[in-house]
């Protein structure tokens, strides 16, 4: 019997052995090797310019950066062809974003008392790890509706852009307006090319290479240029059917499945659980972390849902039902590295940061396993 596996799956597969195997070296004998490989510094230069940063950071923002340009490219499509391409369709994932980060804040705040040093931290439960949330969706296959993987991917990279956001508003010690600026020009030059027609996606890539840079250099995650680029690929289709978006996504499908997202996952899930125990997580910050993700983010996104749905009139796409939007709530609770990023900025305490990861580390994994088993039963809808 021939066995087949969509990249989607098998980068799941990949994405989860990755951050097993990186728990596990840093955790061992082989750590002190690992945590070099991660600090070793790459440098891509041009005569006397260039970028030296290390490994980590050139995976963080660099090749992260093309995953969130096919995110950029998909959400695109969905919205000029697919199911997105109506406010009212919007509004669902939308409003599960927004109670997704509303809910879980307050329920940190709640947990840890509204303590000042602690409340530094209220951001650390709103944030998604889109990586490890889809690669779980992608390992169940057919199980699940297709519309299922466009509202969490829709969802999630709301609540990850809306983190950036947070992250450049109150954990940004310093922006430099000129590499904003820079940034704002280029975003410029993709809107003008896409209005005068240039289909050629070559263009595109070499501006918003520039982009990237000006964007790194800013201060701001660099990763938000790679959605600027994605949603200013066209989208209009030639004689033949195809369209440079199309042709691109499918182009980039594979590679960020089976390469990207698997680095990405070693190279950060690497965390020491030296010291780490149960009482820990009866801590205030790290209470306050496991409530928000894995009660506030399940309860945000249904409360979000709901809310389009009676007020915004929205509907429930294709096959999905309630007990779908509950599941990708779920899911949408593992927070993992960019929580744990979060973590390290709203912190300088050493204790406080060890209880943002047995925090982290609870949450995201109770949350994945209460969404496989939600999703694992829930029934599509009929056609």
């Amino acid at each position: 019997m021939k066995l087949s596996m969509s990249p989607d799956a098998l980068g799941g597969l990949l994405l989860i052995a990755a951050a097993a195997f990186a728990i596990i070296l840093d955790n061992s004998s082989l750590a002190p090797i690992y945590d070099a490989l991660l600090k070793t510094k790459g440098t891509i230069a041009l005569g006397e310019y260039g970028l030296s940063k290390p490994i980590l950071l050139w995976i963080n923002e660099g090749l992260m950066a093309i995953f969130f340009l096919l995110v950029g490219l998909e959400i695109k499509r969905e919205v000029v062809t697919g199911e997105l391409s109506s406010l009212k369709s919007l509004a669902l994932p939308g409003m599960a974003a927004v109670g997704g980060m509303v809910v879980p804040a307050l329920l940190f705040w709640f947990a840890t008392g509204g303590e000042a040093q602690a409340m530094s931290g209220w951001a650390i439960p709103t944030a998604t790890d889109i990586a490890f949330a889809i690669g779980i969706l992608a390992m169940m296959g057919s199980r699940i509706p297709a519309e299922l993987k466009l509202f969490l991917l829709t969802l999630a990279i709301l609540d990850d852009l809306g983190a950036v956001v947070i992250i450049a508003a109150f954990y940004t010690a310093d922006l430099s307006v000129i590499s904003l600026t820079l940034a704002q020009a280029g975003c410029v030059g993709l809107f003008v090319l896409n209005r005068a027609g240039v289909r050629n996606t070559s263009a595109y890539l070499f501006i918003g290479a520039l982009v990237w840079i000006a964007v790194l250099k800013s201060g701001v995650h660099a990763t938000l240029a790679g959605v600027a680029v994605g949603l200013a690929i066209p989208a209009t289709k030639d004689d033949e059917g195809h369209s440079p978006l199309e042709d691109l996504e499918h182009n980039l499908h594979a590679p960020v499945a089976l390469m990207v997202l698997p680095l990405f996952a070693f190279a950060n899930a690497g965390v020491s659980l030296a010291g780490l125990s149960f009482d820990s997580l009866m801590a205030p910050v790290s209470a306050g972390i496991l409530a928000g993700l894995a009660l506030g983010k399940p309860l945000g996104v249904i409360a979000g849902a709901l809310v389009a749905i009676y007020i915004f009139r929205a509907k429930l796409p294709g096959k999905l039902t309630m007990a779908h939007v509950w599941g990708a709530g779920h899911l949408a609770g593992i927070g993992f590295t960019m929580s744990l990023f979060i973590g390290s900025l709203a912190y300088s305490s050493i204790a406080l940061q060890a209880d943002v990861r047995i925090g982290v580390l609870a949450a995201s994994l109770l949350s994945a396993l209460i969404g496989w088993a939600v999703l694992s039963r829930a029934k599509p809808a009929s056609a």
